[in-house]
């Protein structure tokens, strides 16, 4: 198939979950199957088959409120990249995106970064990816489960910092039978399950060595690597990660169609990931 050649874009529904979670380990993300299901049930996923029927591409959009809606999961198996096959899916979710007036948000590598421009996406906030990996055994520690009304706060400061409700999102995420929501003092923190390593994120604090006394409780007491992603701009606390024992792996940036807002008063420390923002 050249680049040229034409294209099939199709919406994929929830019995493509093990072919989208087969691309995404193929490109070494983290996102499991539950991800998947979460946008295929509650997002606008597209894709391009090939002639056997075998998923090839995929890009999604999730709405949320307000006017705001997140495109992720942009894949192209190796074999059929450099073919205009993500740059046809991303247009997909733009046109899907302007007939429900919405506005398009994204997370970025460097590389895609470039490549987003050019459509119109502005930067937004910098972010670093970060990995911790050890193996101890988890020990008792002081961290409490977040209840039914501290969810609600815990989503407030989201749409605080994010300027729009992502409580759909959250609320599934908290409750999957493996995500913890906790506290430790002043600070929360949602912990999940990935394919590769828990992740945690987002986390709130008034500090930051609250933020730290978070991760260093929620490190205690998990036995497998953990992923964070971190805030640039908040330099004390990326500092007392790697001062930890944490690596960074990798930038990203997280882009908005059109011009970039203000950014808010009240940043987090760590997002959810840039499979969901």
């Amino acid at each position: 198939m050249a680049g040229t050649d034409p294209v099939a874009i199709v919406q994929l529904g929830p019995a493509d979950a093990s072919a989208g979670l087969a691309l995404s380990t193929e490109a070494h993300w983290n996102q499991n199957e539950a991800d998947w299901r979460f946008f295929l049930n509650e997002g606008t996923v597209f894709g391009v088959r090939d002639g056997n029927g075998d998923l090839v591409a995929t890009a999604a959009l999730l709405p949320y409120t307000s006017g705001n809606a997140w495109i992720s999961m942009v894949l192209v198996t190796a074999s059929r990249r450099r073919r205009g096959l993500a740059t046809r899916l991303v247009d997909a979710c733009l046109e899907a995106a302007a007939r429900q007036h919405l506005t398009t948000w994204l997370d970025a590598t460097p590389d895609g970064a470039a490549v987003y421009g050019p459509f119109g996406f502005a930067p937004t906030l910098q972010l670093r990816r970060l990995r911790l990996e050890h193996s101890a055994s988890p020990t008792a520690g002081t961290l409490q489960p977040i209840s039914a009304p501290d969810l609600d706060q815990f989503i407030a400061r989201d749409t605080g910092a994010m300027g729009f409700d992502r409580r759909t999102l959250l609320a599934e995420l908290g409750q999957r039978p493996s995500s913890r929501l906790w506290s430790h003092g002043e600070a929360v923190a949602l912990i999940r399950d990935g394919r590769k390593a828990r992740h945690v994120g987002p986390i709130f604090a008034n500090g930051p060595d609250q933020a730290l006394a978070m991760v260093s409780e929620i490190a205690r007491s998990e036995t497998g690597p953990l992923l964070i992603d971190a805030v640039h701009t908040q330099t004390e606390f990326l500092d007392g990660l790697t001062s930890s024992g944490w690596t960074i792996e990798r930038p990203f940036q997280r882009m908005r169609f059109g011009r970039a807002p203000a950014q808010p008063t009240s940043l987090p420390f760590a997002v959810a990931g840039p499979e969901y923002g």
